[in-house]
């Protein structure tokens, strides 16, 4: 009921705007172009002029046609396409062949009115899509006619006003602070824009203060979001004071706390942790952001508004997960990985969870989001949060609300405990972990704790540590330990107070090539006649490069022979 009256609202206003004959500057010319930070592959251009367009995962070859009027073979790819992010790649080839191939799509997108579809209406799609033009709008001018430049630029301006209007009505998380990004660029670099680009720079500021927490993290509690983020706020700042402006102090403030509590997420391998909507990390990307980090010091320790803590000791990392999932419009990709953690050393990364599958089938990205594709306890094989179809969207609906965290660095290395709720109502059960990272890295205590009310006879459980694929696993003692040999050389050891354990398929789908099967170690038990369970890793042997090569190449060979499933 809310969203229908927000959008009723936007109708209104926007009809109202239309009609009102006073007020309204029209933009005549383009000042400015702001930078594109996302990198470019120039032989992607070459691609487009073939027919061959490849995103989100997927490729299709047009046989000549314009791509808008093939059939997309995904709803994500379709919206990659009406996005124009794709126009940075025919900006780097810097040809005359890769201009006009793209003032040729831009024109027919234009032309023909292709920007009615639903996909491309979309608030999202349309900021990347307003993003994308005024960005990369030297390629689509250079060597143009006038009729094209104010088409062009009769486009952009029309598309930043439909842009304004959607957000009066019921455009809610991420995509409202994309919305306002694009909006507020728009009025930067557009003419005759000041009294909109001041409304926009105080709802931004506004919105930036309500989305981002005070220790960095964003509402969502979705890494990958702060890297998209920072990407557009960037040029944003660097615009501001390219027009001899000065950028909102909102602005300022959320990008100076977005970045040390991105650092939290990275290992030693530098890419970062897998929880909440996270995959695969664009080295590329975080790369830029790098040489954008004025400060370069440590990184966050303990976010306690974003729920996530990281335990760092020589050359081991923990980063842990504890904090209640998001609710309504920053949900949508937010897991049930509540007190799961990721374990590294050095360069590899040993313990893992699943990470996101955006681009997969439905139901291989509900189960990536289960609690079971973590690395944490699970109870009678259920999730410890419910998810729930919403507005047409797949949102977490219930789960963990008390959600506790203590940490302290002791003498012994620093120790982290943590507890939540997410099975009380169905179980009656409440989970609690410790972990403590011993002070040279070289061991990794944990234990899980089960207190439970008015429990039955029996309550099965099963704690899950998923590898990262460059890992081995092997049983020794009669399966009451296991032996872990990873690509660095190291091997390491793990047991669970002597109980069994199994090595079982997992898959991991923060593969930069794309999804790879692994395994994982799982202890089942029965936590009634164990509420107490404690577990280790234990560095057994230092990197070896000659015994790294040779695990190296024993991975390869057997990542050939088993490629990931498709589901």
């Amino acid at each position: 009921m809310g969203r229908a009256a927000r959008r009723t609202r936007g109708q209104f206003v926007g009809a109202t705007r239309r009609l009102w004959p006073f007020g309204r500057g029209t933009a005549t010319r383009l000042l400015f172009a702001p930078h594109d930070l996302r990198t470019a592959d120039p032989t992607t251009a070459g691609d487009f002029y073939a027919g061959y367009y490849a995103f989100a995962g997927r490729t299709l070859r047009s046989h000549g046609e314009s791509p808008f009027d093939v059939e997309p073979p995904s709803e994500a790819w379709a919206e990659a396409l009406y996005g124009f992010g794709w126009l940075r790649h025919m900006r780097a080839a810097d040809t005359a062949i890769a201009r006009a191939n793209a003032r040729s799509l831009v024109e027919d997108f234009i032309a023909r009115r292709r920007y009615r579809h639903e996909i491309a209406r979309r608030p999202a799609v349309a900021a990347r899509r307003l993003i994308s033009f005024l960005s990369h709008s030297p390629l689509l001018l250079e060597g143009s006619d006038h009729a094209f430049y104010e088409r062009y630029l009769r486009h952009v301006a029309q598309l930043a006003d439909r842009l304004g209007l959607a957000l009066a009505g019921a455009v809610e998380g991420a995509d409202r602070l994309n919305s306002l990004i694009a909006v507020t660029l728009a009025a930067i670099c557009l003419d005759g824009q000041d009294a909109r680009r001041r409304r926009y720079e105080s709802q931004l500021s506004d919105e930036l203060e309500e989305q981002v927490l005070p220790d960095g993290g964003h509402l969502s509690r979705n890494p990958r979001l702060l890297i998209e983020f920072l990407l557009d706020l960037l040029p944003l700042r660097e615009t501001f004071a390219a027009r001899g402006l000065e950028p909102p102090q909102g602005v300022l403030t959320a990008i100076e706390r977005m970045m040390p509590h991105l650092r939290l997420f990275r290992h030693g391998d530098g890419a970062l942790a897998l929880f909440n909507g996270m995959g695969t990390t664009p080295p590329d990307l975080m790369a830029t952001l790098a040489a954008y980090d004025d400060a370069r010091g440590r990184p966050t320790e303990h976010a306690a508004y974003s729920g996530y803590s990281r335990l760092a000791a020589e050359r081991s990392i923990v980063v842990a997960d504890a904090g209640a999932p998001p609710r309504g419009a920053y949900s949508t990709e937010a897991h049930a990985g509540c007190l799961a953690f990721e374990f590294s050393s050095g360069p590899q990364r040993i313990i893992v969870n699943c990470g996101a599958s955006r681009f997969g089938p439905p139901e291989l990205r509900l189960a990536a989001r289960s609690t079971a594709a973590h690395s944490t306890l699970v109870l009678d094989d259920r999730s410890s949060a419910n998810f729930g179809v919403v507005l047409g969207e797949s949102r977490i609906v219930s789960g963990p609300r008390d959600v506790r965290v203590a940490r302290q660095d002791g003498v012994e290395g620093p120790e982290w405990v943590a507890s939540h709720d997410g099975y009380r109502r169905s179980l009656g059960a409440v989970h609690t972990r410790r972990l403590l990272l011993a002070r040279d890295g070289a061991a990794l205590s944990g234990e899980d704790e089960v207190a439970l009310t008015g429990a039955g006879a029996t309550l099965p459980a099963a704690i899950r540590f998923h590898l990262h694929p460059h890992v081995r696993a092997s049983l020794v003692r009669d399966g009451s330990g296991a032996l872990l040999a990873l690509a660095s050389g190291e091997v390491w050891s793990f047991e669970a107070s002597g109980l069994q354990i199994a090595i079982e398929e997992s898959i991991f789908l923060a593969a930069a090539d794309g999804r790879r099967r692994t395994e994982q170690l799982v202890v089942a038990y029965d936590v009634v006649a164990t509420p107490r369970l404690a577990w280790r890793f234990s560095r057994i042997s230092a990197a070896n490069p000659r015994a790294g090569k040779t695990v190296a190449a024993a991975i390869a060979e057997r990542e050939g022979a088993e490629s990931a499933p498709d589901a």
